[in-house]
């Protein structure tokens, strides 16, 4: 996987440091651009840090810089739009970067609005015949192709349980029953507040923490990471006039949303088979997930806490919320989905094989985080993309 890393890193701009991370694996070749530099709040965090004895590093980030655009290197340090499209294009992400390009070419087309319904096989039940999908407005669209690529979009939004679960011969990707160890990242939103000074962190996302990810002396099991929220959640001003207060109560919490320096906590899922997607009679999507791996959260929350006082913050200032005003992030507000269709060496306990390919289907691939068979406590994405270009070589090979 080694050079797909790397390479999906170039594709995306990322920025970053080797040899900073304490849990980085081995790399081939540096990012192609260097880190994003901290805001001076941020700065002062990662010194204090650092003068604690943590390890604190510079977390990679894609963002596009582009000379003839200055207007894209502004939005660096823009918060607004977070999870949103950026206006003028400055995100190294999927539509920027993969989706725009390759609708230049013209053998390709984009199809939107479309829902795959149905999966036809031959009489052999090895390959995939027929695409049958329903488009918006009424429309239907029938694809032949004798080689095909299927990739989903994550498991909750239904479509690929339907998939996978109503194919014609009955038992494309059933064997193990449908959408199995659904697995997302188990993550606690915490804002300590009572920041010094008059600064309004606008760009907090440049600094991670992974000294507890796998253990320390007190505590024998991997942790998790901690990073920083996007300060969307805080009111951003135009002049002295605010446009938003975000998630934070504006008329309760202006000090605290405006002065904050608001970390994010995340620990592994781990891989349990009734964790699963599935269907029920009318067609709904039906999620079961029972929450695991809990006590490694709290073991770093108490760590993170601990330090506040050591941080220019008060320990008490540790407040838990998320967008609902609770503890956890639920599963309505989770951006990180995977697994259910996981692959492997041996059929009997994965649905795809190295390649990406369903084991009993010659021409099905599943190239999304469907694959993973655990996840990590940080965003998948690099991942996903990585093992896109590996699945991509392949295909080339097959195609050739």
């Amino acid at each position: 996987m080694e050079p797909y890393y790397t390479a999906a890193e170039n594709l995306y701009q990322v920025h970053g440091a080797r040899g900073v991370d304490p849990t980085e694996p081995p790399a081939s070749a540096p990012y192609p651009f260097p880190p994003v530099s901290h805001e001076p709040r941020i700065q002062r965090l990662f010194d204090d840090m650092a003068d604690v004895g943590l390890h604190p590093f510079h977390s990679p980030s894609g963002v596009m810089l582009d000379e003839v655009r200055p207007e894209r290197s502004a939005c660096i340090r823009c918060a607004t739009c977070d999870g949103f499209p950026c206006l003028v294009h400055a995100k190294a992400d999927a539509d920027v970067v993969a989706v725009r390009p390759a609708l230049e070419h013209d053998n390709v087309t984009l199809l939107r609005t479309a829902r795959v319904r149905r999966l036809e096989t031959d009489a052999s039940g090895r390959t995939v015949s027929a695409v049958l999908a329903e488009v918006a407005g009424g429309g239907a669209a029938v694809q032949r192709r004798r080689r095909r690529a299927l990739c989903r979009c994550g498991e909750l939004g239904g479509d690929p349980a339907r998939q996978r679960q109503r194919p014609a011969p009955a038992g494309v990707g059933q064997r193990l029953g449908p959408g199995r160890s659904q697995l997302r990242v188990p993550q606690q939103p915490r804002v300590p507040g009572g920041v010094q000074g008059e600064e309004r962190p606008r760009f907090q996302k440049t600094l991670g923490l992974n000294d507890y990810y796998f253990w320390d002396p007190d505590f024998d099991y991997p942790m998790g990471n901690l990073q920083m929220v996007g300060k969307s959640s805080a009111p951003m001003y135009k002049g002295e006039k605010p446009v938003e207060a975000g998630l934070a109560p504006l008329f309760a919490l202006r000090d605290v949303a405006e002065h904050a320096v608001d970390f994010w906590l995340s620990v592994e899922d781990i891989p349990e088979p009734d964790n699963r997607v599935t269907l029920d009679a009318d067609g709904r999507v039906v999620l079961a997930c029972t929450p695991n791996n809990q006590e490694p959260m709290d073991q770093l929350y108490h760590r993170t806490k601990k330090h506040l006082g050591r941080l220019g913050m008060h320990p008490h200032h540790l407040v838990p919320r998320n967008v609902y005003m609770k503890n956890d992030v639920p599963v309505a507000g989770c951006a990180h989905q995977a697994g259910t269709v996981r692959f492997g060496t041996d059929p009997a306990t994965s649905v795809l094989d190295v390649s990406c390919k369903a084991h009993e289907v010659d021409n099905l691939y599943v190239v999304d985080t469907g694959f993973f068979p655990s996840i990590g406590a940080v965003n998948p994405a690099l991942t996903a993309i990585a093992n896109a270009l590996r699945v991509g070589d392949h295909l080339l090979e097959r195609l050739a």
